[in-house]
Formats: structure tokens, sequence, C-alpha cells
């Protein structure tokens, strides 16, 4: 006698989420993926969709500047402030939007990981807590690519952030938009459709990712 296995539903997984749709964005799905009804996404930031915006502190001792690479960012980059703390008349640190640090740099270098920059010495030397604050601005979901969450992968899809309400696929070179919960809601983890051969130490991990998007998976 034969066995079906009956698919996710799109949808099924949502226990709760905002009133109207706040919880939901059209997100575009990227080329070449399959993606199921409940699947764990990350959204790889694209330049040409963000603004991108550097201040220096308005208490800092030493008056070089800082300035953008081109590309500024690369696909790992968070939606929020980037702060770089000096340390010292030449060493810097840099943390992401949520307080983490992303690594540390000097003076006259360039410093290529999620937010890229080389600051110039000015005529009067920095000091220990001098600030320069890179502001990166996604207004809508939109501007990132979404794929597959993989967390195994290194260059942005090991970060989940979203989870898809229903399921596509897209071939070579096509994009598609579907629906997807991006905040405030709460999930079914059985229910979610996770990478095959995910360990629970990667899961976990993705799950306090995703509710750091403010996304609750019971």
């Amino acid at each position: 006698m034969p066995v079906f296995t009956e698919a996710r539903h799109a949808g099924e997984f949502i226990l709760s989420e905002a009133n109207g749709h706040r919880s939901r964005e059209n997100v575009t799905i990227a080329a070449e993926q399959t993606i199921a009804a409940g699947a764990v996404l990350a959204l790889l930031a694209q330049e040409g969709g963000l603004r991108i915006d550097a201040e220096a502190d308005s208490g800092n001792t030493g008056d070089g500047t800082l300035d953008m690479a081109d590309p500024a960012v690369s696909a790992k980059v968070k939606h929020g402030t980037y702060t770089v703390i000096f340390t010292g008349a030449t060493a810097f640190k840099v943390e992401a939007p949520d307080g983490k640090e992303i690594g540390t740099g000097t003076t006259g270098t360039a410093f290529n990981k999620e937010v890229k920059f080389e600051i110039t010495a000015g005529t009067t030397p920095f000091a220990a807590d001098d600030k320069f604050y890179i502001h990166v601005i996604a207004e809508n979901p939109a501007d990132y690519l979404a794929v597959a969450f993989d967390p195994t992968d290194t260059d942005g899809a090991e970060k989940a952030a979203a989870i898809a309400i229903y399921p596509v696929t897209t071939g070579s070179g096509e994009t598609v938009k579907i629906a997807a919960l991006v905040r405030d809601a709460e999930v079914n983890g059985h229910c979610l459709t996770w990478p095959e051969g995910i360990t629970a130490g990667q899961k976990e991990a993705a799950i306090a990712d995703l509710a750091a998007a403010g996304i609750i998976v019971r």
C-alpha cells in the first residue's frame, strides 16, 4: 500500500502575529532556490537597496576621517548602526548593531568585513573612546535577497532572519517575491522546515537569531 507524505501547508507554523500584516513583508527569493512553506530564510544585503551614512562622534578628540569603500558593505551587513570605537591613537574595534564586536583595525589600513572602510589620521591624534558611526539603513526587507538558511555558510546565509509563508522554486536568473514572517510573531518549531543535517547547536543559534528579529519559536 503506497505511503503518502503530506507537505507543509502555507502558514501552518504561525501561532500568532501582530495586528494587520505588520509581521509580514514581501521578500525577494534569490535565483536557484527551493523554498518550502515554513522554511527558515536568511536575508543577504544588496548594497544598491541600502542607504549608508557615516559620521564622526561630536565629542571626538581626533580630527581624522572615515571613508567608506566601494562596495561599502558585504552581504552579511545588518540593518542598524555600526560603531567604530578607538582604543588608542591608531587602534579601534568595530561593534555591530547588536553590540557584538566584529573585528579590530588600525588607521591607514582597510577594514574589510560586514562594513568596509578606511580611517585616515588627521593633525590631532585620536584618543581612547573616540567614535565613528556607520548607519546602514534598509527601510524594507525587499532591500535584501532571501535564500535558504544554511548554518554551514560563511557569507550571510548562516544568519536566520525570516520564515517563508509560501513555497517557491526559482530557476537560473529568476527571482520571485513571496510573503514571509520577518518580525513580531510566534511560530511552532515543529512545523518549521530546517536544513537537512542541522545540529542541535546550529538550530539553537538560529532560534536565537530569529528571536533577535522578534520571531519567537515555541
